[in-house]
């Protein structure tokens, strides 16, 4: 992916863990997307935001500490952080005014240093401190005159975009609406959902999902065709979902890289409840979701629940078996034979194996997630839709109910991502589940639907919405209508 455009301003938030990077970023971009905690080491990935002052546009990266859990993990979370370094104009360097000068606040300010960037020293949490005499302690690490700020408190942080504007020696401002020519690369950041509305209506939005250590990550890199988000052997490495804007042979697409999400009772750190109310709102985003499973472990229940909840919320679905590589035969087969068993109800889905890592049958996906797309947005007309009840009515008559036949009148669709068909006639509500799972089935034949659930939605058609609103006429002692 292509570094942000070269007329904005980029930022990057970079220190120890816990030092309020993510607090710090909420309050820049006026969000909740970072997720924020007393928690060391929250922040893994790069995470992307905006943010327009006095008339300059900002893109401000979120980074992972760099210092964390563990020696190994950690390499992955500095090895993010010098991309996000390597793509910014200036860096702000922030440490906490409550723990004071630290000697790995003096190691990281030597190695930025060493980067040639512009860099800041932010000193974050002074309130209820003294803020000149706190920051004086930081001015040994020779990166000029400290910015006190409590970013928890929203205090400073005006000054602190005024001071940073003024180290740069230029920063273009925002062209004028009236004479911009549009810049399809301003939407480089994750979090552009609403800073283009038009061109973002035209990109498809596909939510990458499954089990912790299913590989994820893997296959949102191998898209990508670099290392854009953590790749650890850890189950929970990916704790928040993470938007990617991505452009291949003319389509535009935005990858949602999510946490893994496990059974509730696995779920004991509030860190990672947070991270599974993300994973859920990414799919509620999502057009197309891919659901990852893990092909040298069973499908668990987990999996099962997982895509229920994608067919709840109408989502496109493409289902994606991964760590393919090195089965045998045997193997293989029982795999085949446990997804006929256990997931009988997507056979609208496409399957693919895959091996993420090395990137066999990754190719096909894209495909997929345009069939499947294309399915879960078509627009049908009445007539062709009414066509088809008549079709499926006379190939299969609804039952009789107390010795009256249901009728079935008309359909018209009732929406998109998924499509819904609405149904009209008499006795709707004694529709049994089993026909109505047979007409959607039916439609999905017909319709060439693939990928996508279609809702089914039954609307009597007798019924009179002004019933209730009509006014019945009376008359007054003289015969008067009142």
């Amino acid at each position: 992916m292509d570094t942000p455009d070269s007329l904005e301003l980029v930022v990057a938030l970079v220190g120890r863990p816990n030092v309020g990077k993510s607090t710090l970023f909420n309050v820049l971009t006026k969000s909740r997307d970072a997720l924020v905690a007393d928690y060391p080491g929250l922040t893994r990935d790069r995470q992307y935001g905006r943010v327009a002052f006095n008339s300059s546009e900002i893109i401000v990266i979120d980074t992972g500490g760099l210092s964390g859990e563990s020696e190994e993990l950690d390499s992955h979370m500095e090895k993010q952080t010098r991309l996000a370094v390597d793509e910014s104009d200036i860096i702000l360097f922030m440490v906490d005014a409550r723990d004071g000068l630290t000697p790995a606040d003096e190691v990281i300010s030597d190695s930025l240093r060493r980067t040639g960037k512009q860099v800041r020293l932010i000193v974050n949490k002074t309130d209820g401190l003294d803020a000149r005499s706190v920051a004086s302690e930081f001015f040994s690490l020779g990166l000029g005159e400290p910015i006190a700020i409590a970013a928890s408190q929203n205090r400073g942080i005006q000054a602190m975009l005024s001071e940073v504007l003024e180290t740069c020696e230029s920063v273009p401002p925002v062209p004028d609406e009236a004479t911009a020519e549009p810049d399809e690369t301003l939407i480089e950041a994750e979090q552009a959902f609403d800073d283009d509305e038009d061109d973002e209506e035209r990109r498809v939005k596909v939510a990458i999902i499954g089990r912790p250590n299913v590989g994820k990550s893997t296959l949102v890199n191998r898209f990508l065709g670099e290392e854009r988000v953590v790749v650890y052997d850890m189950p929970g490495t990916t704790r928040d979902s993470v938007f990617i804007p991505f452009d291949r042979d003319g389509k535009k697409y935005t990858f949602i890289d999510t946490a893994g999400i496990r059974r509730k009772r696995a779920v004991h750190e509030a860190i990672e409840k947070f991270s599974v109310i993300k994973s859920m709102q990414a799919i509620e985003r999502a057009n197309v979701v891919i659901m990852m499973i893990d092909a040298r472990t069973e499908i668990a229940d987990q999996d099962l629940h997982l895509i229920g909840y994608v067919l709840e919320a109408g989502r496109a679905l493409v289902l994606t078996i991964n760590k393919w590589d090195g089965m045998d035969d045997y193997q293989k087969d029982l795999i085949h034979k446990g997804i006929d068993k256990q997931l009988p109800f997507v056979r609208f889905a496409e399957t693919f194996f895959i091996s993420a890592l090395h990137g066999s049958g990754v190719g096909k996906l894209y495909e997929a997630i345009d069939r499947a797309y294309a399915s879960a947005t078509k627009k049908y007309s009445t007539s062709d839709l009414t066509r088809l009840l008549e079709k499926a009515v006379q190939a299969h008559q609804p039952p009789l109910i107390n010795g009256r036949r249901i009728k079935l009148r008309y359909a018209h669709q009732g929406g998109m991502n998924p499509p819904r068909i609405i149904v009209h006639g008499n006795q709707i509500t004694k529709v049994p589940a089993v026909y109505k799972r047979y007409l959607t089935n039916f439609f999905r034949k017909e319709l060439n639907s693939v990928g996508t659930p279609i809702m089914i939605e039954f609307k009597g058609s007798d019924s009179n919405p002004f019933k209730s609103s009509k006014k019945k006429n009376t008359r007054d002692g003289r015969g008067r209508v009142k």
